[in-house]
């Protein structure tokens, strides 16, 4: 009979004005519980103080209403959502508060934001021990009375949610269509950024292909110490080369990323502050991502046009033709950095050369030409007037440079020649031609068919030495450290003069060559520098 009365009671619904009926106006409010209880029509009382519950709980959003006097309906019910009960499942308990305290407990446990009972169907009022329990569960319980049918809660929520996603559409729809009308202004990329940020409610900011902040609206929107954890975090992602869409967190502050451009060719990173976007919200950036990406491969080609002039203009340099090539940048570009400037040339492993061009080309923009830049042959050339760009570009791609000494645009030629020497043979990030021409002209020969050479003309003496102990590259070595003076090596060696000159003569049987000749003496004594650990 209990079961009859509640089955009929959860599928009724009245005719009457204002029951079962939700009006448009009050349709528009947030699918929440809150908004539930605010239904005056509803007549749904809250069962305990709102300072009772979990913060938020009144707040927390309905994703459906159901109805169900099992038992344990759990495992027909999904997270978020309120049910509504008239309490059969309890009549043959007795109010058993074990049975009821466990019954609120599985609810929770499984996601039900909130209980509603319906009164006066088959009890008078609600069970104080089902009271109790949700109080112990900090759980939202509220009484449904009889004459509001539960068919009534439930179409209440769902047009409430019907009536939220219409209105996130609608925005949807608007949004686009003004970040549409931005796109058609003068500065089109910096507008429809700003109409992002202005739809979302949020900081929007655009990276370049360098990961520099480029845009941002509102502008200083962010801290100092955020900002630099962001554009770090952007930095790893255009390093990494890969089209990606991701979420991280900064301190308290959530941030969505997106990547601009194709894999392997990112042209720039869009970074927003706020927390996880909704469908509608999503679509929105997808769209903005979108005319970004268009803008730049717009704007792509531009830069391939102006990247084959830079070409043809370091060949002039390079074939001696430096007023045609000043003439030309002049006329394009402002005109080349003021003279006597630095030429590097980077190491044709640069991975990301193209993100490494880019980057040039803004710094050049930014500092009024203080930057030029072009390919030549399989590497990028860099000249400047300032010497700090070399060690910057080198940290921020990872790359490997060789630099050029202070020449005049006249003899561009030489000072490539210089940096590719530099970039040959050194082995920092920015190696210099200076330092290592102060190293000496036999440091040219440290390469490993130098090295190779070496180890073949000394073996004589290193095997003889093995075998027989008579130190004799050693000696050799002192010899000619000495000026091949016999009684200065005995010296230095701690040995007899005759020992000396015994382990000399020695040596020139072994090597087959008179060392009592410049020649021969210099060729033994390349080969002791650069076999010196072999």
């Amino acid at each position: 009979m209990y079961i009859l009365l509640s089955s009929l009671y959860m599928s009724y619904t009245r005719t009457t004005t204002g029951v079962g009926e939700v009006p448009m106006d009050a349709a528009t409010d947030a699918a929440t519980l809150r908004s539930l209880l605010r239904r005056h029509e509803l007549h749904l009382t809250l069962q305990s103080e709102e300072s009772d519950l979990l913060p938020g709980a009144l707040d927390q959003a309905v994703r459906w209403v159901h109805s169900s006097d099992l038992a344990d309906p759990t495992p027909f019910l999904s997270e978020g959502l309120a049910l509504l009960t008239t309490g059969t499942q309890f009549h043959g308990a007795g109010d058993d508060p074990d049975l009821i305290r466990d019954y609120v407990h599985r609810l929770s446990a499984r996601g039900v934001v909130a209980l509603g009972f319906g009164t006066e169907v088959v009890r008078e009022g609600i069970p104080p021990a089902l009271v109790d329990a949700c109080r112990d569960e900090r759980m939202p319980l509220f009484e449904v009375p009889y004459r509001t049918p539960f068919i009534a809660v439930a179409r209440a929520n769902a047009e409430a949610i019907a009536a939220q996603a219409y209105a996130r559409r609608s925005w949807a729809l608007a949004a686009q269509r003004a970040i549409a009308l931005a796109a058609l202004r003068p500065d089109g990329l910096g507008a429809t950024l700003a109409e992002l940020s202005r739809q979302l409610g949020m900081w929007v900011g655009l990276f370049d292909a360098a990961g520099a902040l480029s845009r941002e609206h509102p502008v200083a929107g962010l801290p100092e110490a955020v900002l630099a954890g962001l554009t770090e975090e952007v930095g790893a992602v255009l390093r990494r080369g890969a089209r990606a869409g991701s979420s991280l967190r900064i301190g308290d502050q959530a941030f969505t990323m997106q990547t601009l451009g194709r894999g392997g060719h990112l042209r720039g990173v869009i970074a927003i502050a706020g927390g996880e976007l909704d469908q509608e919200g999503r679509g929105v950036v997808t769209s903005v991502v979108a005319m970004a990406g268009l803008a730049f491969e717009q704007q792509q080609r531009l830069t391939r046009a102006q990247e084959l002039l830079r070409t043809g203009l370091v060949q002039l340099l390079l074939s001696g033709e430096p007023a045609l090539a000043r003439r030309i940048a002049r006329d394009l570009w402002g005109g080349f950095p003021a003279s006597p400037v630095r030429v590097g040339v980077t190491d044709p492993a640069t991975a990301r050369a193209d993100a490494v061009a880019e980057w040039l080309t803004l710094r050049a923009s930014e500092t009024r030409g203080s930057v030029f830049h072009g390919r030549a042959e399989d590497h990028l050339v860099v000249a400047s007037s300032d010497d700090q760009v070399f060690a910057e570009l080198a940290d921020r791609f990872a790359a490997r440079l060789g630099v050029s000494e202070p020449a005049p645009w006249a003899e561009f030629a030489d000072a490539h020649s210089q940096a590719l020497t530099a970039l040959r043979r050194g082995s920092q990030p920015v190696s210099r031609f200076g330092e290592i021409a102060a190293s000496g002209l036999l440091s040219a020969l440290d390469s490993d068919a130098a090295r190779s050479l070496a180890a073949a003309r000394l073996a004589p003496l290193r095997e003889n030495d093995a075998v027989h102990g008579t130190a004799l590259v050693e000696t050799v070595r002192t010899w000619l450290e000495q000026d091949a003076r016999i009684d200065a090596a005995a010296t230095a060696l701690g040995v007899h003069r005759h020992t000396v000159r015994a382990r000399i003569a020695l040596a020139q049987r072994l090597l087959g060559t008179d060392l009592t000749s410049f020649a021969a003496r210099a060729d033994v004594w390349a080969a002791l520098q650069v076999g010196r650990d072999a």
